[in-house]
């Protein structure tokens, strides 16, 4: 009941006290396991949770594979996480995942490795509507279409972890918005930065539980999870003044890691797909009155993503 109570006031359980308290309930679930001998892939790993969350798999002995944008973030990233874990096996990888042809190269180099753990974290929030070099609305691209490509693309890498995860980060925002099946790419609203991330963020959890059914059969465990409240640099650089009102409450980087990387590792993990996570719990994906799509809405969402990435492919 305090679980709940601290999930429904939003304020406090997305804070840092919330998870604070829940750590201390009785049910909290047990630690994250020892990862030896396993390869996670994360993305967006140069700064915020992505590099909380390839640092907090590094200390549990995974190989982990930080993808940022370009080389140069992620040397960085990988100096930064072995400053931070001596010893971690860190490899820099670099690609633009709004760019479907950098998603591309990236399956090839995996498509006769090993994949226990893929982590879609990837985010952005410009000011402005900015599209990838695809064409495609940014954010749409890089929370939507990366998250479904990447899956796809390394499906087989992922079958050889079998038992395998997929852990796409998610945003508590999303619960304001529905599907807007009639809009995918949200070309046809006015632009708001923060009511399209939101949107994108629905969609992605949407394409979690789609995922799920598709890889059940595969060994492949599929989640997505949001981390709350975290002082992320995109918080900062996108929500300055939403920032300054949580100060006290906000949530470290790692804290906002700590599902991720439980869901990468904890056993409790594999004993459902296509959940929606918050703080080491399954969480319901509706709440505010805001309408569930129907299935009619959430199959054109994957043959809309599926039709691009074909054509890509195909090109």
């Amino acid at each position: 009941m305090i679980d709940t109570a601290l999930d429904r006031s939003i304020a406090v359980g997305y804070g840092n006290l919330g998870l604070l308290v829940r750590r201390h309930l009785p049910g909290w679930p047990t630690d994250s396991a020892r990862m030896d001998g396993k390869t996670v892939v994360v993305t967006g790993a140069g700064s915020g949770i992505g590099l909380a969350t390839a640092e907090g798999f590094a200390t549990l002995g995974a190989t982990v594979h930080a993808v940022t944008r370009n080389d140069q973030r992620a040397d960085q990233a990988v100096r930064e996480i072995c400053a931070a874990v001596p010893g971690a096996d860190v490899r820099p990888v670099a690609c633009d995942v709004s760019s479907l042809d950098e998603l591309r190269k990236l399956g090839r180099i995996y498509e006769q490795q090993r994949i226990d753990v893929l982590v879609n974290n990837a985010g952005v929030m410009p000011e402005k509507r900015e599209h990838s070099v695809d064409g495609h609305e940014l954010m749409f691209a890089t929370h939507v279409l990366a998250p479904f490509a990447l899956t796809s693309l390394l499906s087989n890498s992922l079958t050889r972890g079998a038992p395998a995860r997929v852990i796409n980060v998610s945003s508590g925002g999303m619960y304001a918005q529905g599907l807007h099946a009639e809009d995918l790419e949200s070309e046809h609203s006015e632009y708001s930065a923060k009511r399209l991330y939101a949107r994108t963020k629905r969609q992605q959890v949407v394409i979690t539980e789609l995922w799920a059914e598709r890889l059940r059969d595969r060994g492949i465990f599929v989640h997505a999870m949001h981390p709350g409240w975290a002082d992320t640099p995109g918080v900062r650089e996108s929500m300055p003044a939403f920032r300054s009102v949580i100060r006290a409450i906000i949530r470290t980087p790692e804290q906002g890691a700590d599902t991720i990387v439980w869901l990468g590792s904890a056993p409790a993990a594999l004993q459902s797909t296509g959940g929606f996570w918050h703080d080491r719990r399954a969480r319901p994906t509706h709440y505010l009155g805001v309408a569930r799509e129907d299935e009619q809405d959430r199959r054109r969402l994957w043959h809309y993503c599926q039709s691009i990435l074909d054509e890509r492919l195909d090109s």
